[in-house]
């Protein structure tokens, strides 16, 4: 795919209001004279703005969304890529010093900001059933519960992410692909951002989700040190281990959690715990978790017969696998062996991000899924609706594939200390809060493990006060079930208000 190597690219300036309840006006177009029109090739610095309007909450929230690019500069002045965002901003508030800015990204790496935009937080979303499953004809409906009431929102694709590209292709792929890389270069990003559109004086918050909570971790620190821009607040949505080491019987205990979740959920638990709320069983399996599952696996072959047998006993009770099963593995269930042992004697599969997702494999034998069944699930619905979003009703045009996973391997993904780096420039700023939200149901990033992290990241319990974690009865996208995305948009509603200081100084 042929890139622009110059900024000498077209700038498009377009106004467009769509009126309530229809399709969006022809609008007025207004373009600077191009070297090339070929739209198969990265424009690295463009844009197109419509007007629009939606109710939130019984209000009505008009905004301007802008889809483009601005460019990733390099130290001597020399564009590196060309990196695509939608940036929408309320459009009736005079003063954006007081107006929080929520900046987006989600993971992968090498996935888009599609999700969260048109899944969550957004103010169009994709049209899905009330549990997330794909409907057809494909479309879209207002959001009524985005925050985009309370903050501005810009979402970002990384590079080879939606609409991003390198703007050479003999620009090294190690620029952008990494742990350390990603970090550096979407902070100057976003520093240029923030400059051109005057929000330097807006409380900031970064929300990032899977991977992009790695990402958005390590920004915090390398915005502060280096761009010299403090937030107020993150937001992990389905997080990472965040680089913090869990080898060894940490990493095989902290799962059973969510396999006890997923298997009350399937049905799958003795009457006395199936019989009683996810909420009170829960806190018993992660008791028996942390004081007696961990320490049988440290001991390893050390354990004795009847101890082994007393553990695999509570292990079956709570994951819904059997015991003998259980003492195969030496007490260890790999995640992707429970995805396809939970549910094997009914022939179906369970899926990894989302594990109320059903899958059917060729064979019902073997140790793990033939594949995703809860990714292929959003891709049906997601791929639609963004290509739709973008070049019909945000009207930016161009040829270019919209990558909802882009080629950025290899990644580099040493020294990878992002939740330290997050620990440390939440002890820097005082005013910086951070909140998690997880899914029971996901099993790529567990619920647990994320409590787990948060544990780690305060380890003195000096900074507690200042974190706060959210559960859902949904997956890792829990935002696509119907009554979660009330909550969890509630939630962040809630913390970004919170975290907004006011008048109080920034001191311990």
């Amino acid at each position: 795919m042929l890139l622009l190597a110059s900024l000498a690219c077209f700038t498009i300036s377009l106004q467009a209001q769509r009126r309530p309840e229809t399709e969006p006006m022809p609008p007025k177009v207004t373009a600077k004279p191009a070297d090339n029109n070929n739209t198969i090739r990265l424009a690295l610095d463009s844009s197109v703005t419509t007007s629009n309007a939606i109710t939130i909450k019984g209000q009505r929230v008009p905004y301007t969304a802008t889809a483009g690019t601005i460019p990733v500069w390099d130290e001597n002045g020399k564009p590196l890529a060309g990196v695509f965002y939608t940036y929408y901003e309320r459009s009736d508030v005079k003063d954006l010093a007081a107006r929080p800015l929520v900046i987006s990204f989600n993971g992968g790496p090498g996935t888009s900001s599609v999700w969260m935009e048109i899944g969550y937080t957004g103010p169009r979303m994709l049209k899905i059933d009330d549990e997330g499953y794909p409907i057809q004809p494909y479309g879209l409906r207002d959001n009524p519960h985005s925050i985009l009431d309370v903050a501005d929102i810009v979402y970002v694709d990384p590079v080879n992410t939606g609409f991003s590209r390198p703007a050479d292709k003999d620009i090294p792929p190690a620029t952008f692909f990494g742990v350390n890389a990603d970090i550096k270069y979407l902070a100057g990003w976003i520093s240029t951002f923030v400059s051109r559109y005057k929000r330097w004086a807006s409380p900031k918050f970064l929300i990032g989700e899977s991977y992009g909570t790695t990402r958005v971790s390590g920004l915090a620190l390398e915005l502060q040190n280096n761009q010299w821009m403090y937030l107020n607040g993150v937001i992990l949505v389905s997080p990472t281990d965040l680089g913090i080491d869990r080898n060894g019987p940490v990493d095989a205990a902290l799962s059973l959690p969510y396999y006890a979740a997923t298997a009350w959920y399937h049905k799958k638990l003795p009457a006395d715990l199936q019989s009683k709320d996810l909420n009170a069983v829960l806190p018993e399996v992660e008791t028996f978790t942390i004081n007696e599952l961990l320490p049988a696996l440290a001991k390893g072959g050390s354990l004795t017969d009847a101890d082994r047998t007393a553990i695999a006993d509570k292990m079956s009770r709570y994951s819904g696998l059997s015991q003998q099963f259980i003492i195969q593995n030496n007490l260890e269930i790999l995640p992707s062996a429970f995805w396809k042992e939970l549910l094997r004697d009914k022939g179906y599969t369970i899926g990894r991000l989302d594990s109320r997702y059903l899958g059917i494999d060729r064979k019902d034998a073997g140790i793990t899924p033939d594949y995703n069944a809860e990714l292929n699930s959003w891709l049906h619905a997601f791929t639609p609706a963004i290509n739709m979003y973008l070049r019909d009703e945000l009207k930016y045009k161009t040829d270019l594939k919209y990558y909802m996973f882009g080629p950025v391997s290899p990644w580099d993904r040493t020294n990878d200390h992002t939740g330290e780096n997050l620990r440390q420039a939440i002890a820097e700023n005082p005013f910086l809060h951070v909140l998690v939200q997880s899914g029971y149901f996901d099993g790529a990033c567990d619920y647990f493990n994320a409590k787990y992290s948060l544990w780690q990241i305060d380890v003195a319990g000096k900074l507690k006060g200042r974190l706060s974690w959210e559960g859902y009865r949904s997956g890792h996208m829990m935002y696509l079930r119907k009554e979660d995305l009330a909550t969890a948009n509630q939630h962040l509603r809630d913390f970004i208000l919170k975290a907004i200081p006011g008048d109080k100084p920034a001191r311990y």
